[in-house]
């Protein structure tokens, strides 16, 4: 018997990953082992399939099932429903169970929809075609088909469709170039190196270098040959996949706050009317009248259980207080809202050919409640396109006044440089490098340092020449319509960099030697070059924190732009062959490889001599300025989170008027806290408003106080107190992972803001993540921040409108759509506690069941939807206009529970107004024109006409925004409800057992005074409402009805005042009429044949 899988999956899911995951024997293109070789078990390994849905054919039902009645309402409606199935109950199972089934259908089908997406995609990159060598042939393949050690030939712009080790590339030098923007967001080209077969297996480890990684893309490599060595699942992109922690708005977390209320309303409700049954019923002649005999079964229970029979039935019959159809329109209002979002025109970018992007739907009016943007510098506040501005060397700085002509001022050296500068070139990045040397007489007079500076400047590089390509939808290398050459690399400041220097003139060869890459620890890289004469030379470029500690000799003068800082260190032939020693050693090593080759390039990159400085600069984004100040006046504080220098930033604030030029700075950097104690820095002065500048290092001493001084307390709260008073905060020299925790702070703070983190890089990932809404620029570096974020926009000056249009408007139309829910609930459910008094509580309802199920479904429900799509309380230009306007709605204004009290109370009211008013009202006139008496059903019809009518009339009170839409859907649910009304009860329905509700409505309709009893009680209920609102304008007005009032009277003013167009006046007036008329024709018709049908 074959034990391996038993083994294996012992192994894998018992022992721990370690045991499987990084041991593994591959045998290219499948071949058998050499004879001799040890006993060999193949190992399994998943196919190329990648699963990025939650759910199958098979298993949909279930899962999804599961996952719904997890919510509160859903399992709290299910409970209703079984327990109307259970016990004799005085509404039938389909008023509860029809409304649950919808919303668990709707909500099924969205979630259904969105899987299958998932699966469709899913489908396109399991299917994609791949070439894999077989039997000595190129073969087309099925991605999902792949299987560990099959050998793949890839093209230059290919993606790859598992992780590879290179065997073999097109390029004489062995390497290969990839970008990972679909990984981690950079556009960088990076390098693979090949390895021989017999140096791969036996005595060299593989490493990140040898690594191809699924999703990378081929660059500037015609064609390579892979070996597949992980596959499907097991690729670091799949195991990578972490899912989003799910996003709760404010507006959700109320309502469930809400709900909770309700719902101990309801049992409250319930246990009254109990408690009140029995108390009734305490008298003999009360307990069972002739017409409502109990049966010898009902009389042998025991009192405790009759008591908790008639609690559930009274839950029954109350539950409608509790709005279980209002979760799937508030799923409906996000899922719709958010396309307002994706089909503006004005955030659509033409130059990038993208509209904003909606990842999720569920925070909209989010947006409309933040208190603190985080934003990123590069690439978000600026473009990221650098530019070569100036640069120092040996003291001297020189100002380009057109580097595209080669021209440039200087205060000293100027006609040197400016032939020095005319005659330097780059050619390309290969072991041959190319400098093209001046050969100007005055070149000889010029410093020595110039001289080394622009030849570091040509050959210390990454930077490759591309032809024309497109990276994430953007073409690269056209100019005016023509393919053109155009520089890549690593790192933007190069490109712009190799820019400043690109000239035309002859060329002097150099030797590239080794090339010591950059990384985010050193933050430097390094090249050994020998010069055509034999002189070697090792240049060092990197960020001025970096460098400086390891020079012996030079100075520059470099402020407030991107520093790059330029050193050089003459090797003889034996420190050379030392520095190969070391690197080889480094390289061949098999245990901590990486810490090997580090503190190798710590060794080598020593005793340097500084040539100078160069300084690029990254143009502000248009209209980022403009942006930084409206959200500024409406109310939100802006921190700026970047890795940049503190100059660099902070002329960057300046520019965005993050800062002003009479804002007062604290500055919590290291520089200050070496001449001062973090602790006195901290509580020094009495600073009110004024901005403050924090680096990561002092950041991190603010995270993790002293223990050994308790004075100093917690350096937290002192710094969060100072960031309240503050007006802006730049935190500079940021690790990724310092902007997440700056974010977790200030969300973890004792006020629970709302925050906000806007980013273009993979760097940004982390706070966009954290922050309750995460926005991701669709910028220059790659895809990450954009694939990660709840939004994705264009540029940095479409958030303005994002938040302060659409934001304002989300918030606005949901918190009306949640109030509004719980009034008519309230107003629906309360004359049914208040009939249970003039029953008996007998748990007779007082509606229909059509009635029952209805009125959230079809009667109530799409013109609150439509109100929470269209609305537009103020006028968007206004909006932008004004900023100001986005406090009147800050903190949650809208649902507190003092508005939220109001609208019960309101609910309430207008419940007592609609029975007791149907009550008195029908005290002495219980009999028709044709002798008739009312009866109970038509008492409740009447309360229920009363009921639609007034809720649908309230919410048109509340609209300011009025198009056909909303006058066809409001005006035409009232009418299908008299439709239903008349169709209901009068048609004899085959499929009912009986009929109580027939004629009802017709009979109620004949009626005079019951015409007279429904405006009269909707003009009450409606009445308080209607003056309230009047007192309150008048004396408390917000800035939005201060507004609104203005352009009410300018709108009047410019009526009264600009010429009078009769003939489309007329028109309109005309058009008003027919409609109001018909409208009414069709009601008074409808009426009148059901009293002809009546009286006949």
């Amino acid at each position: 018997m074959d034990f391996s899988t038993l083994r294996t999956l012992i192994s894998r899911y018992c022992v721990g990953e370690e045991n499987w995951v990084d041991s593994r024997t591959i045998f290219i293109g499948h071949k058998e082992p050499p004879p001799g070789t040890e006993a060999f078990i193949q190992q399994r390994f998943p196919d190329n399939r990648i699963v990025s849905s939650k759910y199958t054919f098979l298993n949909f039902v279930p899962k999804n099932m599961f996952e719904q009645f997890r919510r509160v309402a859903n399992f709290y409606f299910l409970i209703i429903f079984l327990v109307q199935l259970i016990i004799d109950t005085p509404t039938s199972p389909i008023t509860s169970g029809l409304p649950l089934f919808f919303v668990i259908t709707v909500t099924a089908i969205k979630q259904g929809y969105e899987d299958w997406l998932r699966h469709k995609a899913d489908n396109a990159i399991n299917q994609c075609p791949v070439h894999v060598v077989e039997n000595g042939k190129v073969v087309c393949k099925q991605s999902r088909k792949l299987r560990v050690g099959d050998v793949i030939l890839m093209k230059e712009n290919e993606t790859f469709p598992c992780d590879l080790i290179l065997l073999s590339t097109s390029r004489d030098d062995g390497t290969c170039y990839v970008t990972t923007a679909s990984l981690d967001g950079e556009s960088s080209h990076k390098v693979c190196v090949l390895y021989s077969m017999c140096v791969l297996l036996k005595y060299r480890p593989l490493g990140a270098e040898n690594l191809l990684l699924r999703g990378a893309t081929l660059k500037n490599t015609a064609h390579i040959y892979a070996v597949a060595i992980y596959t499907g699942m097991e690729t670091k992109m799949a195991l990578n996949y972490q899912s989003k922690t799910q996003k709760r708005s404010a507006v959700e977390k109320s309502m469930n706050a809400y709900l909770v209320v309700y719902l101990c309303i309801l049992i409250g409700k319930a246990l009254i009317n109990t408690v009140l049954k029995y108390a009734w019923q305490a008298d003999p002649n009360r307990d069972e009248p002739w017409y409502n005999d109990r049966t010898e079964t009902e009389r042998q229970r025991h009192i405790v259980i009759r008591a908790f029979t008639d609690f559930l039935a009274f839950m029954v019959l109350f539950n409608y207080i509790i709005p279980v159809s209002m979760y799937v329109t508030v799923e409906m209002q996000k899922f719709l809202g958010s396309y307002f979002i994706m089909w503006d025109d004005e955030m659509f970018d033409k130059e990038l050919g993208e509209r904003a992007v909606v990842n999720t739907s569920d925070l909209n009016e989010e947006l409309g409640q933040v208190e603190y943007v985080f934003t990123d510098k590069t690439g978000t506040l600026t473009e990221n396109n650098m530019e070569f501005i100036e640069c120092c060397v040996d003291g001297h700085v020189y100002v380009p006044h057109a580097i595209s002509t080669g021209s440039l001022h200087s205060t000293s050296h100027l006609c040197g440089f400016l032939t020095l500068l005319g005659h330097f070139n780059i050619i390309d990045y290969t072991s041959i490098l190319y400098f093209r040397p001046s050969k100007c007489p005055m070149f000889m007079s010029i410093s020595s340092y110039l001289n080394l500076f622009f030849r570091a400047l040509c050959l210390c590089h990454t930077v490759q020449v591309k032809e024309e390509e497109t990276v994430d939808g953007i073409k690269h290398g056209i100019h005016q319509g023509k393919s053109t050459s155009f520089y890549i690399s690593s790192s933007p400041d190069e490109v712009a960099l190799v820019e400043g220097m690109k000239r035309e003139d002859e060329i002097e060869r150099f030797e590239l030697l080794e090339v010591l890459t950059f990384d985010s620890v050193r933050r430097r890289m390094s090249v050994i070059v020998r010069s055509s004469s034999g002189e070697l030379y090792l240049f060092c470029k990197g960020a001025d924190s970096s460098i400086f500690p390891r020079v012996i000799s030079g100075k520059v003068d470099q402020e407030g732009l991107r520093t790059l800082c330029v050193a050089y260190r003459p090797l003889s032939p034996e420190q050379y062959q030392e520095v190969c020693h070391l690197l080889n050693g480094a390289k061949l090593a098999l245990q901590d490889r990486d810490k090997r080759l580090a503190e190798a390039y710590d060794i080598i990159e020593k005793d340097l001599i500084l040539l100078g400085a160069t300084a690029v600069e990254d143009r502000l984004q248009e209209k980022a300025a403009d942006t930084i100040e409206s959200l500024h006046k409406a109310g939100m504080k802006v921190w700026v989170l970047t890795g940049d220098k503190m100059e660099t930033a902070a002329a960057t604030c300046y520019a965005s008027k993050l800062f002003r030029r009479n804002t007062q700075i604290l500055e919590l950097t290291t520089k200050r806290t070496e001449e001062q104690s973090l602790h006195d820095v901290l509580l020094s002065g009495d600073y009110t408003d004024y901005g403050l500048i924090i680096d990561g290092a002092t950041l991190s001493a603010v995270m993790r106080p002293t223990q050994e001084d308790s004075i100093s307390g917690n350096y937290k709260e002192i710094f969060l107190e100072i960031c309240r008073n503050c007006s802006a905060v730049l935190c500079c020299r940021m690790a990724p992972l310092q902007k997440a925790q700056i974010v977790k702070l200030i969300k973890a703070s004792k006020e629970h803001p709302i925050t906000l983190a806007i980013g273009d890089g993979a760097n940004d990932v982390s706070m966009i993540l954290e922050a309750h809404v995460g926005i991701g620029i669709m910028g220059k570096e790659g895809r990450q921040a954009v694939r990660n974020s709840d939004y994705a926009i264009p540029k940095f000056k479409h958030l303005k409108k994002m938040l302060l249009v659409h934001g304002h408007y989300y918030y606005i139309r949901i918190s009306e759509l949640v109030q509004y829910f719980f009034y008519k609930n309230v107003c629906f459910i309360f004359p049914q506690f208040l009939y249970q008094f003039f029953c008996g509580f007998s748990q007779q309802p007082l509606y229909d069941t059509a009635y029952l199920t209805l009125y959230n479904i079809s009667f109530t429900s799409l013109p609150i939807l439509l109100y929470s799509l269209i609305e537009q309380h103020i006028n968007m230009d206004i909006l932008k206009k004004d900023p100001s306007l986005y406090r009147d709605i800050a903190k949650n204004s809208l649902l507190r529970w003092p508005i939220f009290l109001y609208w019960t109370i309101l609910g309430v009211y207008d419940a007592i107004v609609m029975f007791f008013g149907a009550y008195f009202l029908f005290d002495n006139t219980t009999f028709t024109s044709n002798g008739q008496m009312f009866g109970n059903w038509t008492f409740g019809t009447l309360v229920f006409t009363v009921l639609v009518f007034t809720v649908t009339f309230k919410l048109v009170l509340d609209t300011h925004y009025w198009t056909w839409i909303n006058h066809f859907v409001i005006w035409g649910s009232l009418i299908f409800f008299v439709v239903f009304s008349l169709l209901w009860g009068g048609i004899i329905w085959p499929f009912l057992n009986y009929q109580r509700m027939y004629y009802v409505f017709m009979q109620m309709l004949s009626s005079g005074p019951a015409w007279l009893s429904i405006i009269l009680l909707i003009t009450a209920s409606l009445l308080p409402d209607v003056v309230k609102k009047v007192i309150w304008r008048a004396l408390w007005p917000t800035t939005t009805e201060r507004i609104q009032v203005g352009s009410y009277t300018d709108m009047l003013l410019s009526m009264y005042l600009t010429p009078i167009n009769w003939e489309s006046t007329k028109n309109c007036i005309h058009h008003c009429i027919r409609v109001f008329l018909d409208n009414h024709i069709i009601l008074l018709s409808t009426v009148n044949n059901a009293a002809c049908q009546m009286s006949n």
